[in-house]
């Protein structure tokens, strides 16, 4: 069994130079080290602002390839702070051929896995599906020094297959790195119910398959250079338990680094009392691979 350790998630806003949000990021990954962290999670697509809200092609120069600038900025910060570093980015995977991606890098700095977002959005001020490539790697979970760690991104979190698939796989944490928020001029009140929504279907994964998760999202309002809607992301990064209890929950609107324990014993025990993994009648669930009832 492996012992508790410290998970950061890096909420923060995005400025329109790639580089100096690859330098920020690196100081908050070091700042959060030093904290005790010892697993670090960025934020969706954390190198740029979010650039999908508009359709533009000239954003797919802000792609990179793998290995990349922005991975190398951050394996060395992982080296240096000797963490478990989750690094979402844009990739360039060939010509025409781009994916939303996270890379897991151990505490030396080198790739323990990337995951592919699988689950693309096509919305009024999210037009993901114009740039990224559904991915073609399923829903791996990945071996660190601190356990099992799933990686996924974002829209996922609304799917229960996609945190199923990675708990019988054997996660004990689930990480989504996060670019949520509410449009701009949408109403307060609508925005509360958006981030009611999104912590509840989380904390739902996290009941059903007794493990902890954690989101790891953007703030701030984001306007596009041209045409386009503007979007305020709305914080509220938070790492839930096994049982969907709310361990830590970041603000609305201000930079963090959100520290919170991680207990994976406590993955075993909720699962014992709740044997949902169990109890599971796999023989019966062939409709799942439907789009829709006959």
């Amino acid at each position: 069994m492996h012992k508790d350790y410290t998970l950061a998630l890096i909420q923060c806003a995005m400025q329109p130079d790639p580089q100096a949000n690859r330098e920020k990021a690196r100081d908050l990954v070091l700042e959060a080290a030093k904290r005790g962290a010892d697993l670090v999670c960025l934020p969706e697509l954390f190198a740029t602002p979010y650039f999908c809200k508009r359709e533009d092609g000239e954003y797919f120069d802000l792609a990179e390839e793998i290995p990349g600038p922005s991975l190398e900025i951050m394996a060395d910060a992982a080296r240096q702070a000797k963490v478990v570093l989750a690094v979402p980015l844009f990739e360039r995977r060939g010509p025409g051929l781009y994916h939303n991606t996270a890379v897991l890098l151990g505490p030396d700095g080198r790739t323990l896995g990337q995951y592919r977002k699988m689950h693309i959005p096509e919305d009024p001020g999210f037009h993901e599906k114009f740039y990224f490539t559904p991915g073609d790697q399923g829903f791996p979970v990945f071996d660190t020094p601190l356990g099992r760690v799933g990686l996924l991104i974002c829209w996922d979190q609304w799917f229960p297959e996609a945190a199923r698939i990675a708990a019988l796989q054997g996660a004990e944490l689930l990480l989504y790195p996060t670019a949520i928020g509410r449009l701009l001029g949408e109403s307060e009140e609508e925005g509360e119910v958006q981030v009611d929504s999104w912590m509840t279907v989380q904390r739902g994964h996290a009941v059903a398959n007794g493990l902890f998760l954690a989101a790891a999202n953007r703030i701030g309002l984001e306007e596009p250079d041209g045409p386009g809607l503007a979007v305020h992301f709305f914080g509220n990064s938070f790492v839930a338990g096994p049982r969907g209890e709310v361990l830590s929950r970041a603000s609305a609107e201000r930079e963090e680094i959100l520290l919170t324990r991680i207990e994976p014993g406590r993955v075993d025990a909720t699962r014992r009392a709740w044997p949902f993994l169990r109890d599971r009648r796999i023989e019966s669930y062939f409709p799942l691979l439907e789009r829709y009832g006959r």
